[in-house]
């Protein structure tokens, strides 16, 4: 019996070891924090992966995620600066940096954490937005807007041990309700731009043609009066040759033979080649031999 007793209190003695053991050992993993909390307060914080120990039955833990998450916003509707209305759906990417602030102030509550991001991202986006025209919001899609976003959150929710990292927007749109006239709206002032565009292209054209066609007609005049100059100096030059053979006695014969055939020439027209000469006559000597 004695014996029995022995093993008993051994196998309990065993048993409260690995209890003991067991209640004394922390898993971290490598996405959370583990906090050690000694009567409600925290005494250590484990922020690395791994096997640690603790006081058991005196200190207890609490897990905090280490981890980026996501914080899907409500649509909601917001006025731009020229006071048009439009409908945001955004998304917050977030992480607890301080696991101590976050505990305290939080409670380690993560819908809690999340009430206080959507009303801080929903604040940002509000105060970008309504100071922002509506062309330039929708034109910021391309990541300009989210980056304002961002910088506007800045630090606001150190206090909570949180760090937004970015807020991007799913969409950004106009309310169905005034959506075909605003479109509508758009599209009356893009035509109106682009009527501007094409009466100063018409008027730049205008003004090229005239600069072309005036400089064409000085370039013609120009060429017509040096025309007329080489031409009066051609006509000059030939009178001169012309002067000079006639004054040549041993050629007159043969330039008033060829005058006379030029001049035979142009009185034949029609279809009658016949003509009638005075015997007397120069060309009738000329054409005689005489």
């Amino acid at each position: 019996m004695k014996k029995a007793g022995r093993n008993v209190i051994l196998i309990l003695v065993l048993i409260f070891a690995l209890v003991t053991l067991g209640s004394s050992m922390v898993s971290t993993y490598n996405d959370e924090y583990k906090l050690v909390l000694q009567f409600g307060k925290v005494v250590r914080v484990i922020d690395t992966p791994g096997l640690s120990f603790k006081i058991p039955f005196i200190q207890t833990t609490q897990s905090i995620p280490n981890y980026e998450m996501i914080y899907d916003l409500v649509p909601s509707e917001v006025n731009t600066r020229d006071k048009k209305v439009m409908v945001t759906d955004s998304f917050a990417l977030w992480s607890v940096t301080d696991p101590l602030k976050y505990l305290s102030r939080l409670g380690a509550n993560k819908a809690n954490a999340e009430s206080r991001i959507s009303v801080v991202v929903y604040n940002a986006v509000k105060n970008v937005i309504s100071s922002t025209d509506q062309a330039d919001v929708i034109s910021g899609r391309d990541g300009k807007l989210a980056e304002m976003i961002t910088e506007k959150i800045g630090t606001s929710l150190e206090s909570y041990g949180i760090t937004v990292k970015k807020v991007e927007t799913k969409m950004l749109d106009l309310p169905d309700s005034n959506k075909e006239a605003v479109y509508q709206r758009m599209i009356s002032e893009r035509q109106n731009i682009a009527a501007g565009y094409i009466a100063d292209g018409q008027y730049e054209s205008n003004v090229i043609k005239n600069s072309t066609d005036r400089e064409v007609s000085i370039m013609i005049s120009e060429a017509k009066a040096q025309a007329e100059k080489i031409r009066a100096e051609g006509e000059a030059e030939y009178m001169r040759i012309l002067s000079e053979a006639y004054n040549d006695e041993s050629k007159a014969d043969y330039y008033n033979y060829i005058r006379s055939l030029d001049a035979l020439k142009a009185s034949l027209k029609g279809a009658n080649k016949t003509i009638i000469l005075n015997e007397n006559s120069e060309l009738a000597r000329i054409l005689q031999g005489n």
